[in-house]
């Protein structure tokens, strides 16, 4: 039988992040580009699948991240969902700032848009609607193209760090 930590007497927020470090998901590079050509770039595992009809996606964006400011303007986006031979890639976005961010992996342009080459999934996104909530603004994108590699397999991150997947059950 499992143990729980009582959570009534202790601060939701801090017990909610703890949980969520037990929550594996693919790392995602979001990437996008403001109208005077500056690229931006994010790493992110608030990405999330909306619709099939119309095919759709979700990204949750802090509103101190520095790239808020070019989605909030309705700017499209790309994403990037990493593969497990990204991990340089993934930990030079995570660790970088501004266009150093661009430093590690191999970008390219498509669509008017920057996406990671070696990505195991690519998705190109038109922003299509937004709402606030809390810290952070949600922003949907209709899915307008899909690049896909011949193999699947995902860099994950859980717990605080990077993984792959394992066997399968």
């Amino acid at each position: 039988m499992t143990e729980f930590t009582d959570v009534q007497n202790a601060d939701v927020a801090d017990q909610l992040k703890t949980a969520l470090r037990g929550f594996a998901q693919t790392v995602v590079i979001i990437s996008t580009i403001d109208g005077n050509g500056e690229r931006y770039a994010m790493a992110a595992t608030a990405v999330t699948p909306v619709s099939m009809d119309p095919p759709s996606m979700l990204i949750c964006v802090n509103r101190n991240a520095s790239a808020h400011r070019i989605f909030h303007d309705g700017a499209d986006f790309c994403l990037n969902m990493l593969g497990a031979g990204a991990l340089e890639t993934a930990k030079g976005c995570a660790m970088s700032n501004g266009a150093d961010r661009f430093k590690v992996g191999d970008w390219q342009m498509a669509d008017g848009l920057p996406y990671l080459a070696e990505a195991q999934a690519v998705l190109h996104c038109r922003q299509s609607n937004k709402i606030s909530h809390g810290s952070h603004d949600i922003f949907f994108g209709d899915v307008r193209s899909v690049r896909l590699a011949k193999t699947i397999d995902p860099l994950l991150y859980l717990e605080g760090s990077y993984h792959k997947v394992g066997e399968k059950l």
